[in-house]
């Protein structure tokens, strides 16, 4: 049996400090975020696999189960 993953991250705008709770996919990265209060544009930090591990409260679930990597291209 695999464990609970958590499936819900607040991502927090590091521009404005906006802050909203979004559902992370569990078979997809998500590369790109327009803050819904200031529209800029959130890419992943150098070394990250997506939005949720740069900006959110959680890892996405692919890291949050240890894995090496996420959804980067091959």
């Amino acid at each position: 049996m695999s464990e609970m993953k958590e499936l819900q991250s607040r991502l927090t705008c590091p521009h404005c400090g906006h802050a909203k709770d979004e559902a992370m996919p569990v078979d997809a990265c998500v590369w790109f975020y327009e803050c819904e209060s200031c529209k800029t544009l959130l890419t992943p930090k150098p070394g990250d696999c997506c939005v949720f591990c740069s900006f959110g409260t959680r890892k996405c679930p692919p890291m949050q189960s240890n894995q090496t990597t996420c959804c980067k291209p091959a």
